[in-house]
């Protein structure tokens, strides 16, 4: 199965629709699969009094509050409908973060399809009952979280309603941008292990390395952060790719999906040619004449492979020779 490519745009479009249809090009060009936004209300996300976290401290002014940054970046009704036929358009998937019940249903009204629920609601059970009661299918986030935490909302999320199958489980560290110790990439694996679920990965690192390696060790998805410029003023645009590095991401994702294969062992199409070219044969060591007793001192090993295979050598030596043979000749 293709791995689930998620170009996340986030809130890179800086309250501007017009940056947000440039967003979904970049994401079209790079092949991702689908383009994420976000949906919030700031009111009903934040207190006014919520301070930012560091990181949004250095790339936003250090005096305006996490509401009034939020505010700047929202998306209204209209907006979110403009996009989404754009999207259509363009052949690309339209994907949206609810952040609040508001938006929950907005985006349910819109028809959403697919559901991403964002780290920081993995402990909000009203909020998990909520999507669980749709039916949809759910990417679950679980950056900050420990495996119990992760299996307590799958739980709350498949008793209101969701089935398990229809549920992917992202590892994810919640730090832009994640230092690479505190990846701990292999906790994936032990997440699909434990929970007995299809899992990828939400990356939040600098550069492409991680997200490659986690497809090549079984994410299904995998969603990272894009922008148009890192140099724009905006929470996460420094810790976003720019429109050259997302196309080299997918297109390294979509050369990771086909070296992977499958699990059979056995010779491939575009090497099957040299399989007599680089393969032995027992072949005559010196001239032999026939009714000689042939030896490891008249037989030897050499190329080419489309003669008698060296693995019958202990059948071979010890024979008497059927027929004349001269140096370098198949037996």
């Amino acid at each position: 199965m293709s791995v689930f490519v998620i170009a996340e745009a986030g809130v890179n479009h800086n309250g501007s629709i017009k940056l947000a249809k440039k967003l979904i090009d970049v994401a079209v060009e790079s092949g991702a699969d689908a383009v994420k936004f976000q949906t919030f209300k700031a009111e009903n996300l934040v207190s006014k009094t919520a301070e930012k976290a560091d990181y949004q401290k250095k790339t936003t002014s250090a005096l305006e509050s996490q509401f009034d940054m939020l505010k700047k970046l929202e998306l209204d009704i209209d907006t979110h409908k403009k996009l989404m036929v754009y999207c259509l358009k363009k052949n690309i998937i339209f994907l949206s973060t609810p952040f609040d019940h508001d938006s929950i249903d907005l985006l349910n009204d819109l028809g959403l399809k697919i559901f991403k629920i964002p780290s920081g609601e993995i402990t909000n059970l009203p909020y998990l009952s909520h999507i669980g009661s749709l039916n949809k299918k759910v990417i679950l986030s679980t950056g900050l979280s420990n495996l119990q935490e992760v299996e307590d909302a799958l739980g709350i999320l498949i008793n209101a309603g969701t089935l398990k199958e229809n549920i992917t489980v992202l590892h994810a560290n919640t730090m832009y941008p994640t230092p690479m110790e505190d990846v701990n990439l292999n906790a994936m694996l032990t997440m699909r292990r434990e929970l007995d679920v299809v899992v990828g990965y939400s990356d939040h690192t600098l550069g492409i390395e991680v997200d490659i390696a986690a497809v090549a060790i079984g994410a299904s998805v995998i969603e990272k952060h894009f922008t148009l410029d890192k140099a724009m003023d905006g929470p996460d645009h420094k810790a976003s790719l720019e429109p050259e590095e997302l196309k080299a991401m997918v297109g390294a994702i979509r050369n990771i999906e086909k070296a992977l294969g499958s699990s059979e062992k056995k010779a491939s199409p575009s090497e099957s040619a040299n399989i007599n070219i680089v393969r032995k044969s027992i072949v005559a060591n010196q001239d032999i004449k026939k009714g000689d007793l042939l030896t490891d001192k008249n037989i030897s090993i050499k190329r080419p492979g489309n003669g008698i295979s060296p693995m019958k050598w202990d059948s071979v030596v010890g024979t008497v020779a059927l027929k004349d043979y001269e140096t370098d000749d198949l037996m």
